[in-house]
């Protein structure tokens, strides 16, 4: 990829992205085959008047060798020292940029039932950590391809021309394929934010989802809630930010454990290194208490018992059908991508910042509110070509919000 193009990715991350402050320090999460465009963003936070930057590097292939090799006490086992950078960051809160680039299928063949054990051993350490700067910094994830990932989606390409092609995906639904990227997400933002403020508007008590596919579904939303969409603040410092870059989603956290029915996947879910295909989901009490996957199926058991609150819904979003991301024809295999072309939900933790007047509760007040309390955040894709969404207000009236896929209003 010519750098002039991937500067102008990186501007968009560095500016429209996490919209950098004079003074800040900047933390770009990679993997090892992106050096060009770390390089630009770290040149563009930089030119920015960035404090720092730091890289921290990873590599696919590193981590399945060491979940293959290593044992399960060994992988649990947290340093001093990585205790003391956690509560540096804290301290500094650092802009955080993630660069996705993971093979799809980067840990297949490895024990499903090591990782599950050794993300419980270490999702209670880092989890206090995450949630004392929850909405306090300015994060962004972007995609960037890699060849195992390119040639996942283009399997009849060369790996350079799956690359570049994958490539011209990215940049054509991040806005990024024109002269102002800038100003293209911007207006994408402003029209997010209009629908976002309508649904928000109509006091929703719940959605009753439906679709040919067998999907029939109910979910309660929380009372004072809202929708969210694009960029949002941070608490304090009042920067605005755009946490991913492409998204075409207006998303709530629904009540935990009040959901009924079954749903069933219409995209792959890549998780842990893994896929998860053709799967179903059926909910009682808010719970996910049958699930049936063609691939995938203990991964996908594994993934709903993790904790206490892995089997209950953390997140409602709403995506039509219609999306540029699903327009373009691609299955990505990528949450990022996926989840932006067709409506999801996610299990597991929800989002205090959907609760209005949330920075003036306390963490138990956030909870017995509703919203879902767990170590995973997993979106799955539920959105099909005639999915139907009917909202019932509060106040009795009903509300078509998807008809065949896309927005009714």
């Amino acid at each position: 990829m010519k750098k002039s193009v991937l500067r102008k990715y990186a501007q968009l991350a560095v500016k429209a992205g996490i919209n950098i402050q004079k003074g800040q320090d900047v933390i770009i999460v990679a993997g090892v085959d992106q050096e060009d465009l770390v390089v630009c963003l770290v040149e563009e936070c930089y030119k920015n008047k960035a404090n720092s930057v730091e890289v921290r590097w990873q590599s696919d292939r590193c981590t399945k060798v060491a979940y293959k090799k290593a044992s399960v006490k060994s992988l649990s086992y947290v340093p001093e020292w990585r205790i003391e950078k956690e509560k540096e960051i804290n301290r500094r809160l650092p802009c955080l940029i993630y660069v996705e680039s993971s093979d799809p299928d980067a840990l297949k063949g490895v024990n499903q039932s090591k990782l599950a054990q050794v993300h419980k051993n270490i999702a209670p350490i880092f989890k206090p950590f995450r949630e004392e700067r929850e909405n306090k910094y300015q994060w962004l994830v972007i995609g960037a391809p890699s060849k195992a990932w390119a040639k996942k989606v283009f399997p009849e390409l060369s790996p350079k021309q799956a690359v570049n092609k994958l490539w011209e995906a990215i940049l054509k639904t991040s806005h990024a394929d024109n002269d102002d990227p800038i100003a293209a997400w911007t207006k994408h933002d402003n029209d997010l934010k209009k629908r976002s403020t309508y649904l928000s508007s109509l006091n929703l008590d719940y959605l009753h989802y439906e679709s040919s596919n067998g999907t029939n579904f109910k979910v309660w939303l929380i009372e004072n809630s809202k929708f969210i969409a694009g960029g949002e603040n941070t608490l304090g410092s009042n920067i605005y930010f755009n946490p991913n870059i492409p998204t075409e989603e207006c998303f709530t956290s629904p009540i935990s454990g009040k959901a009924e029915g079954i749903v069933y996947s219409t995209k792959p879910l890549s998780y842990q290194g893994e896929l998860i295909e053709d799967f179903s989901i059926r909910f009682k009490d808010g719970k996910a208490v049958e699930v049936h996957a063609k691939k995938g199926e203990e991964l996908l058991k594994h993934m709903i018992s993790m904790d206490e609150g892995a089997c209950k819904l953390g997140e409602v979003a709403l995506v039509p059908y219609d999306s540029p991301i699903n327009n373009t024809g691609i299955l990505f295999f990528n949450t990022l991508y996926d989840e932006n072309a067709a409506c999801h939900l996610a299990l597991g933790l929800g989002f205090n910042n959907t609760l209005i007047g949330f920075e003036k509760m306390t963490k138990e007040e956030i909870r017995k509110k509703g919203i879902n309390d767990s170590s995973i955040h997993v979106d799955f894709m539920i959105g099909s070509k005639d999915l139907n969404i009917t909202g019932y207000t509060r106040d009795g009236k009903v509300v078509p919000i998807f008809k065949n896929g896309n927005w009714a209003f």
